[in-house]
């Protein structure tokens, strides 16, 4: 695969927006500080959003190996 067409291709992955993300900000108090009551009330939805953010960290690290592997090769 040339660079343009890794260009081409990496522009046609979508954006992920990560659940985690926004799970925070709906866990911390008025200061800024988590509270563990909210934490407590979303534990079900936080544990899937770490699962999820873990997975496509994983993705990403191995998306980075090929990309790394990919411009060893053209060298």
């Amino acid at each position: 695969m040339d660079v343009p067409d890794l260009i081409r291709t990496l522009k046609g992955v979508p954006e992920t927006r990560l659940r985690l993300i926004d799970l925070t900000w709906e866990v911390v108090d008025g200061e800024g500080a988590i509270d563990p009551d909210k934490v407590a009330l979303n534990y079900k939805e936080i544990s899937e959003a770490v699962g999820e953010a873990q997975a496509y960290s994983q993705a990403t690290e191995r998306a980075v190996l090929c990309l790394k592997d990919l411009a060893r090769s053209d060298t």
